[in-house]
């Protein structure tokens, strides 16, 4: 098995496994082209822990829960999990947290932008090409030497906060589920209407979040990564993967009557073009230099990366600063800070790539 993921088909299989998933998630009630989006499901576990207070992007995703348990079960499995930390931690957590408002003001991760582009959203166009400039950017710092040092191996229980801290959050949802027609549950906070309020069951949820967990791990499939090989190395094989999810989540969109072509009205997204692009390009480069894309940096903390898990903890806490300070973009636009946050995160971005090389 570990051969296969790691080949071509094994890569395109994972692909084609995701892209099938997320429209079906959808289908069965995630928000519209939002089948799976790692940066606003981890905006609505924000929420959900009462982090920021946007009342329509409140819940414990259980997709993220079981993306990192996923990961764990494979890498434990395959006696991957290795516990490591010490990389310039609080250089990850401000690379999450200004990687979220990127994603936010786009509104989606880069795996919400393929989805956005197979169900016939042609702002993802912009989006995508911000962020393909982004990692660009990031890997002209990696060619001139930008490294945030090597991450040195520590205690088994480093490793497993992260797992740990998943596990909690769905105990959490277990004691506290939701009630109909209330906003709060326990301490968990539930959106009544807008896009946290649109979920798939709970255990469906669950059970795909493992799975594509699992597989992502075995396979170390990562959208960052896809172009970042490809510019750097001309190496297509993570990029396989990409496209094949495309592909398949737009034949899958076809099948269930979810594609719609168009510009305007797409479910939950914008129009202002020049900050789809910009809001991508910030969280390109955020995502370039610190690794790998947000789902990346989930199954890399599933099996033991602590500085992983500092970046998802600052991507999370990057959705707090979105939602209760207005940096977040909503259908209507970009939030009345949007932009200001977007300049100032690619200039911390340009600030960390110029001073943390390493010269010959």
């Amino acid at each position: 098995m570990k051969n296969f993921f790691a080949s071509r088909w094994g890569i395109i299989g994972v692909g084609a496994f995701i892209g099938i998933l997320a429209p079906l998630l959808q289908k069965w009630g995630n928000p519209g082209n939002m089948g799976i989006c790692v940066a606003c499901f981890e905006r609505d576990i924000t929420g959900a822990v009462g982090l920021h207070r946007a009342a329509v992007v409140q819940y414990m995703r259980p997709e993220i829960i079981g993306f990192v348990l996923g990961s764990l079960i494979a890498a434990y499995l395959f006696k991957e999990f290795r516990a490591r930390a010490g990389s310039a931690p609080i250089v990850r957590f401000i690379l999450g947290a200004f990687a979220m408002i990127g994603a936010l003001v786009f509104l989606g991760c880069p795996w919400r932008a393929l989805l956005r582009l197979a169900g016939g959203d042609g702002n993802a166009i912009l989006g995508l090409a911000g962020l393909i400039v982004g990692i660009w950017i990031g890997t002209l710092f990696l060619k001139s030497g930008y490294n945030l040092g090597r991450a040195e191996k520590t205690h088994t229980s480093v490793g497993w906060l992260m797992p740990l801290t998943m596990i909690g959050f769905l105990i959490l949802m277990l004691i506290f589920p939701q009630i109909q027609d209330q906003p709060q549950s326990g301490v968990l906070f539930y959106s009544l209407k807008g896009p946290g309020a649109m979920h798939a069951p709970l255990l469906i949820s669950l059970v795909v979040g493992l799975g594509v967990g699992f597989a992502a791990q075995r396979s170390r499939f990562c959208t960052m990564g896809a172009f970042r090989d490809l510019i750097l190395f001309r190496q297509p094989h993570l990029f396989y993967g990409l496209l094949t999810l495309v592909v398949v989540a737009f034949i899958t969109n076809l099948i269930v009557g979810q594609f719609h072509p168009g510009f305007v009205k797409q479910p939950v997204a914008h129009t202002m073009q020049l900050w789809n692009f910009g809001g991508m390009v910030l969280a390109g480069l955020a995502f370039a230099l610190a690794g790998g894309c947000p789902g990346r940096q989930l199954f890399l903390a599933g099996e033991g990366d602590g500085d992983s898990a500092v970046f998802v903890f600052g991507m999370i806490v990057g959705a707090g600063f979105a939602h209760n300070f207005g940096l977040a973009s909503s259908p209507n636009g970009v939030g009345p800070h949007g932009i200001a946050a977007t300049i100032i995160g690619l200039l911390v971005c340009l600030f960390i790539g110029f001073t943390m090389r390493k010269r010959a």
